[in-house]
């Protein structure tokens, strides 16, 4: 453990020093925000599969070293000077600050896996921000929220409903967000299925009910524990992965990082339908015949997020209501956490706890 400077501020943090190694803890140097920067007191963070594909190496280039984790709930501890920016697309509402101006010490605030962009790239200016070439990422190109203290853009950190605990709503800073998106790009499927009962899962199949939808769950072959959960969450019906639904699908969500499944959804979904990809890293996909995507069936990713998404989304889930279901580690037991994401031994998402 590294130890912080004689008479020098620090603040313990779960770091990554070369992928594919467990977590060190450390302590880092308290500094104050810079320009266009706000300092955070973490309150919660939860664990991610990004998180994991980052930790094992999957995902190429991280910052080293690095603290990761990008579903930050924290207090705003410390407002950074404002620079003028050039104009950018406008973001109305309370969720959305365009600026440190709007952010004050003590607000309650969440920060996402889009860090920063650009702002002015033909993507930042005509709504895909999440598409920004430039693009920075919390916890992998950025540090992140395995941590007392983080620091953000105020532009990309958003307003928590009250409602939620900081653990409860630390999910909804990537599985709610990410998997909102995903779940727009499903349209108006009145049958979805959703591979991966996870994080992201457990919070759009209560949206999907709410929205008087029908959810089809598919698990790992054999895990009957989450199929349980996601008929208790209010899925229609839940099965293995590599079963064929009962009826036809209008859509299907992927979030299990498995290649190998889009061809099975492409079985499962009828003329029409859509087949989203909802994660950053997916094994390789197998070929598959041309007669599985004929009938007008299409193939999409998803990619990011977008300050659009956490608007609709934060706005949307308290009245829902969703609820996310927990199980709380301590700061220092980050590498356990991410073992038993690893191991598919969590029924909704692991939350650091500082």
């Amino acid at each position: 453990m590294s130890q912080p400077a004689e008479g020098k501020l620090a603040y313990r943090a779960m770091v990554l020093e070369q992928p594919g190694q467990p977590l060190q803890l450390q302590h880092w140097p308290l500094r104050a925000p810079g320009t266009n920067e706000v300092r955070i007191r973490v309150l919660a963070c939860a664990v991610c599969r990004t998180d994991l594909h980052v930790v094992d190496g999957e995902l190429p280039q991280p910052k080293l070293p690095l603290v990761p984790g990008h579903e930050i709930i924290g207090v705003v501890d410390a407002v950074g000077s404002l620079e003028t920016r050039t104009a950018e697309p406008p973001y109305s509402g309370t969720l959305a600050a365009t600026g440190s101006a709007e952010w004050k010490v003590g607000q309650l605030v969440g920060v996402p896996w889009l860090g920063w962009t650009c702002g002015q790239c033909d993507c930042c200016r005509n709504g895909r921000e999440n598409l920004c070439e430039l693009a920075q990422f919390t916890g992998y190109t950025r540090d992140g929220g395995y941590a007392e203290y983080v620091y953000a853009d105020p532009r990309y950190i958003f307003a928590v409903p009250e409602s939620y605990t900081p653990a409860e709503a630390a999910p909804l800073m990537c599985a709610g967000l990410i998997g909102y998106r995903s779940y727009r790009f499903a349209g108006e499927a009145r049958r979805l299925g959703i591979y991966g009962f996870g994080a992201a899962a457990h919070l759009l199949v209560q949206l999907a009910r709410y929205q008087g939808r029908q959810v089809f769950a598919f698990t790992r072959p054999g895990d009957r524990a989450g199929q349980e959960f996601a008929l208790r969450l209010g899925a229609v019906w839940a099965g293995d992965s590599d079963k064929l639904p009962p009826e036809p699908l209008d859509a299907a969500i992927i979030f299990a990082p498995v290649g190998a499944l889009v061809p099975q959804a492409l079985q499962a979904v009828r003329k029409g339908g859509v087949v989203v990809c909802g994660g950053i890293h997916m094994s390789d996909i197998p070929s598959f015949p041309y007669r599985l995507l004929w009938g007008e069936r299409m193939v999409r990713s998803v990619a990011n997020l977008t300050r659009r998404d956490a608007q609709e989304f934060l706005t949307l889930a308290p009245k829902v209501p969703v609820r996310t279901h927990v199980r709380t580690y301590p700061l220092e037991q980050a590498n356990e956490a991410l073992a038993d994401l690893r191991a598919g031994r969590l029924t909704g998402a692991a939350v650091l706890i500082p």
